[in-house]
């Protein structure tokens, strides 16, 4: 089947975001007083903030210690340390195949859209230059119910007038990947088999994916 529509995730599919989230949650996890490793951050992938965060006091064994209203601050202050990482951001940190995939679909007439998680978004977008790519943006902005919820997926297509089923998304998480198959579209995991059993096929990154085969 060919595909007409592409939905990409952003962190950790087009460009590695990953690393600053990882940092600015370990600076709050130490300002907290506890640890927080690289394998506890492999649960936080796909995750909207505040459900990342509920994750993160849980590791810490704090997660009845904060009012709601705390909780928010908590969130508030990760973001901060994140945006400032990521201000610091330009195209050299698209990860290998990014633009060139990009351009490819573009050239072939198929429509464009991202489904992320992230309230910043459109920053990473400008600041890395792919912004023009994008026929819709649907990020942590624009929706209530986070991955594995297919609600940020199912709004892109709506967006560009696009049937589900002829949609192909590109994921690294298994939120992300269980969101793709409950809105019945294509999932397409980057990364490693091994952390995406629930894809349709795996390609380690955008540079291997056989535009051919799908567009």
């Amino acid at each position: 089947m060919k595909y007409q529509c592409a939905l990409f995730d952003l962190d950790g599919v087009l460009v590695d975001t990953a690393k600053y989230h990882y940092l600015a949650w370990k600076e709050l996890a130490d300002q907290l007083g506890f640890d927080f490793t690289l394998q506890h951050n492999e649960r936080l992938k796909g995750v909207s903030r505040m459900a990342s965060l509920d994750i993160l006091l849980e590791i810490g064994q704090m997660q009845d210690r904060f009012t709601e209203a705390e909780k928010e601050k908590l969130a508030s202050e990760k973001n901060d340390r994140y945006v400032a990482y990521i201000h610091k951001m330009d195209a050299s940190e698209l990860l290998d195949g990014a633009l060139e995939l990009l351009h490819e679909l573009r050239q072939r007439g198929i429509q464009i859209a991202l489904g992320s998680a992230s309230k910043n978004a459109p920053l990473i977008l400008d600041r890395t230059g792919i912004s023009s790519y994008f026929d819709a943006i649907v990020d942590g902005n624009s929706v209530s119910k986070a991955k594995p919820d297919p609600e940020v997926f199912k709004l892109g297509a709506d967006k560009l007038n696009v049937p589900y089923r002829a949609c192909a998304v590109f994921e690294d998480s298994q939120a992300g990947l269980e969101a793709a198959k409950a809105a019945e579209m294509l999932a397409i995991g980057i990364g490693e088999a091994g952390n995406l059993t629930q894809a349709d096929i795996v390609y380690r990154n955008l540079k291997e994916i056989e535009v051919d085969k799908y567009f």
